[in-house]
């Protein structure tokens, strides 16, 4: 029997989570999008289903609620505004910045079974809740049953 030493350069798992680690980085890179909803898309949303509806929250610190703008058309609500940051006083400049400011638009699909003109918004904390009703046609409904 031929015993083969194990040399680490040739291990082909081995270089898989190094591997995974640049493709990650890779996707956290500024220049590189995936999209409307990719990494980095603002503002960050959370979709949560209830029994009544579904309900949506948008991350938006520090925004005035008088710059945002919700439409909803269809079956599709659409969130924008803009985000301004005054400069640093004192002539200083920045060390990072990674808080963009500027225009933004965020759009969201809903399946049919949701009434978009019936939609309310609050916002709370820096977060933008929505709250979108199932329509009246998808809601469950109790069927009795006739004797004869």
């Amino acid at each position: 029997m031929a015993l083969l030493r194990f040399d680490p350069d040739l291990d082909p798992v081995g270089a898989l989570p190094s591997l995974q680690e640049e493709v990650e980085r890779f996707m956290r890179n500024p220049a590189f999008s995936s999209g409307l909803s990719g990494v980095g898309a603002y503002p960050p949303i959370n979709i949560f289903e209830s029994s009544e509806g579904t309900v949506i929250v948008a991350e938006v610190p520090g925004l005035d609620t008088a710059k945002l703008n919700i439409v909803g058309k269809g079956r599709t609500l659409t969130i924008s505004g803009q985000r301004e940051f005054a400069a640093p006083s004192g002539g200083g400049g920045y060390h990072r910045r990674e808080v963009t400011e500027g225009q933004f638009s965020r759009s969201i699909q809903l399946p049919e079974d949701y009434d978009v003109s019936k939609a309310e918004a609050r916002y709370e904390a820096g977060l933008l809740i929505f709250r979108v009703p199932r329509a009246e046609h998808a809601m469950p409904r109790q069927i009795t049953v006739q004797t004869a």
